[in-house]
């Protein structure tokens, strides 16, 4: 597991880039945390530097969506889902569990 922050330094609506390989995105959608890859997979940019609203993140270039607790598009110009990943909170310090490539999806224990 990956430290990522204490709990309370992701506000609900906020968001945190790690720089693994790929780059993940940890999100606090109003109080439930998830994390995906952190690079649209239309085109390079960073999902974390998009725009949160539920349980939605837009992609600050294009537009497009994806769900946080899928990975799964739901706008286009993207048509391929980001991988998801786990994410548990533990003695007060938000960690992550790394999905490995082909791997069935994470999901949120927050």
């Amino acid at each position: 597991m990956i430290p990522v922050c204490r709990l309370e330094d992701l506000p609900a609506g906020e968001s945190v880039r790690l720089d693994t390989t790929p780059p993940v995105a940890v999100f606090n959608a109003d109080g439930e945390l998830f994390a995906i890859d952190d690079t649209c997979s239309h085109q390079d940019a960073s999902l974390s530097e998009g725009w949160l609203e539920g349980c939605l993140v837009e992609c600050p270039l294009h537009a497009a969506t994806f769900d946080l607790r899928t990975g799964r598009p739901t706008r286009l110009p993207a048509r391929e889902p980001v991988r998801t990943h786990q994410v548990y909170v533990e003695d007060g310090v938000v960690h992550v569990r790394l999905t490995a490539a082909g791997e069935a999806r994470g999901g949120s224990a927050a």
